[in-house]
């Protein structure tokens, strides 16, 4: 099973030991997107959500659950996370959600990226479905990573 570094040799999970990696700068950028009618969107944009501030919300949101990502995915390392940003656009059809991660440790962020996105958008999700009960996260995907040994990666515009 090459390149599965997740299982030993008998095709087990395990933890990757990341023991003999040396530290670097990581970043990992993720998106994803709440659909949602246009009724609720004005909503957001104007302030006028029943619970309060969406974006605010959603973004501390996301930050939090970047930093669980440990505690929710089973074989994650916990690192320690230097930077998370997590961004929301309301545009004319969805809110969308982006998150960039940093650490300088010895493997990626591109989960704590992707979780900051899942936590961000199901608290929009939260926040508006009094108004929308089938609002829909979708499109959750990492879009860029730096560091490590692999380098640079982007992902391909058509997928």
């Amino acid at each position: 099973m090459d390149g599965l570094t997740h299982l030993d040799a008998n095709g087990e999970a395990r933890m990757v030991d990341v023991s003999d990696r040396e530290p670097t700068l990581r970043i990992a950028t993720a998106t994803g997107r709440v659909t949602t009618t246009a009724e609720v969107l004005t909503a957001i944009t104007d302030g006028a959500v029943p619970k309060g501030d969406v974006a605010a919300t959603a973004r501390i949101a996301g930050i939090l659950g970047s930093k669980r990502t440990p505690d929710l995915i089973p074989l994650c390392h916990p690192i320690a996370l230097h930077g998370v940003e997590v961004d929301l656009q309301v545009t004319s059809d969805a809110i969308e959600l982006t998150s960039s991660v940093r650490t300088a440790d010895r493997t990626g962020v591109e989960m704590e990226a992707l979780t900051a996105i899942a936590v961000a958008g199901l608290t929009v999700i939260d926040m508006i479905k009094a108004l929308d009960p089938a609002a829909a996260l979708t499109d959750v995907k990492v879009v860029s990573k730096d560091g490590g040994r692999n380098g640079p990666w982007r992902r391909p515009d058509d997928r």
